[in-house]
């Protein structure tokens, strides 16, 4: 009966929400398999070849450029728009690049162009002196091996210690990944906690914000580590017995300018 005032607002909040999704999905897949994009989306190393793909429905051209271009654009790392839906892609030999290249998009548009960070990013750098930020090939020769591989989250109630991996220290500067493995963590496990919830993971360019104003939804903020440094100290917390969380925060995506 608390309700009953709203019930109107209420209902149109639920029509929005279907609506939303049937935009989302095209009445052609499930809600789980829009969300899953990052599995088909952006750089993928399958099948003995690199796959790149990326959405942008309204894109005239687009070109990768990075190192594999000597930043320029070149018609041998130009996308190929592969159906109606706005769906662009490029497959690469395996040598065409390699670990830590840098990358970023060159695309055109109706009346204009400009260079973007891939949506789907999975790991983006900042360069230290021109501070422009670019998306990294993360493909190590060694890839990180987890150690443990079937982590069970403990049938009890959980007691969370929530932390921000650059602030948890006692240093003035930026914690990092590693750091928070051997200083921070034992003493969260000491004390007992059973869930470690992390925030500002995600990749946002102002340091100041927290984390607030995501720029890459898939990538691991640079800025503590590398992507092997952050599933170590997961793999630490699992060895312990601690579930992780990972903040994310979906409405506060920073303009990517």
């Amino acid at each position: 009966p608390y309700l009953k005032p709203y019930q109107e607002t209420i209902r149109h909040r639920l029509t929005k929400i279907v609506e939303t999704e049937r935009c989302l999905t095209r009445g052609k897949m499930t809600l789980t398999e829009f969300a899953s994009g990052h599995e088909y989306f952006g750089l993928h190393f399958d099948d003995s070849q690199w796959i790149f793909r990326e959405w942008a429905p309204n894109a005239e051209k687009i070109y990768l450029i990075g190192d594999i271009s000597e930043w320029q654009e070149k018609e041998q790392f130009a996308l190929q728009r592969i159906d109606e839906n706005g769906v662009w892609e490029i497959r690469l030999p395996p040598s065409s690049l390699k670990h830590e290249d840098l990358y970023r998009l060159r695309i055109h548009w109706p009346g204009g162009m400009g260079d973007r960070i891939p949506a789907y990013a999975k790991r983006v750098v900042q360069d230290p002196e021109t501070l422009i930020f670019n998306a990294q090939v993360w493909w190590p020769e060694s890839p990180y091996r987890w150690r443990c591989r079937n982590f069970c989250r403990p049938d009890e109630a959980i007691l969370i210690y929530e932390a921000h991996i650059g602030m948890a220290q006692e240093e003035e500067k930026i914690g990092t990944y590693k750091e928070f493995t051997a200083k921070v963590l034992p003493r969260i496990i000491k004390s007992g906690y059973n869930t470690l919830q992390l925030m500002a993971i995600q990749e946002h360019p102002y340091y100041g914000s927290f984390g607030y104003q995501v720029s890459s939804f898939f990538a691991a903020s640079s800025r503590f580590g590398t992507p092997d440094d952050l599933k170590a100290l997961i793999d630490a917390a699992h060895m312990a017995g601690l579930s992780v969380f990972m903040d994310i925060i979906h409405s506060h995506a920073v303009s990517n300018e």
